[in-house]
């Protein structure tokens, strides 16, 4: 019997009923993907929780207070790093924490705790509304300005604010002069006649360290991506 004759062992028939090479490879791959599984979902959730948290977050829009630029239901995506880089500027969008007076009653969750984390977890993602506790507007005075209001428009230190974002013939009600004091915003809605904003608040300017971001691009809608 020469080489070429002799039977390979590794490819010996085993006992009848037996499974083969090719039986047995795609079973030991499915176990091997189904126990990665897990650790992909937590490393996916982890990288989730840190991105939320140290650069960027999306947020659903909930009103009509930013309008037009910004329509219900609409997700922007609002970086956490752009204030670390420098100041807020004037005209920029920004999420910001309710102040205490905006804040709702806190009544105590009594979901299931998998319901609540797949709840908050919706949040953080933009799929679902989220509570009052956080609101978007635009930046409209600064430390040290002097912000008012008169003959339907906005002026800041005694100067004509542009505002090519108003939705056309909006007027704005006179209020003021307020002085911005350090360390605070003076913020507005686009909409000026449906929106609760520092001229609202009986906190009036709001301070910089509520802000969580600046809204930087719209993602949702997809026919309407844009930047902020």
């Amino acid at each position: 019997m020469t080489e070429a004759d002799r039977p390979d062992s590794a490819g010996a028939p085993g006992p009848p009923g037996a499974p083969g090479p090719a039986t047995r490879a795609p079973a030991t791959n499915v176990l091997a993907a189904a126990r990665e599984i897990p650790l992909l979902i937590a490393v996916a959730v982890v990288v989730a929780v840190l991105v939320k948290t140290f650069v960027a977050q999306p947020f659903y829009i909930p009103s009509l207070s930013m309008y037009p630029q910004l329509h219900v239901n609409d997700r922007i995506i609002v970086s956490k790093l752009a204030y670390d880089l420098h100041s807020p500027h004037r005209g920029d969008i920004v999420v910001f924490k309710a102040p205490p007076s905006q804040q709702p009653p806190q009544i105590p969750d009594t979901s299931p705790l998998p319901i609540r984390w797949l709840h908050d977890l919706g949040i953080d993602m933009g799929v679902i509304p989220p509570s009052t506790e956080d609101f978007i507007k635009r930046v409209i005075g600064l430390p040290g300005d002097v912000v008012e209001a008169r003959g339907g428009h906005v002026y800041v230190n005694d100067r004509l604010l542009d505002e090519p974002y108003l939705p056309p013939g909006d007027l704005t009600a006179d209020f003021g002069p307020v002085t911005v004091p350090p360390g605070r915003l003076y913020v507005l809605g686009d909409n000026r006649n449906d929106s609760c904003d520092s001229r609202c608040f009986p906190e009036g300017a709001i301070p910089e360290s509520s802000v969580i971001g600046r809204a930087i691009v719209r993602v949702w809608p997809l026919d309407h991506l844009s930047f902020l």
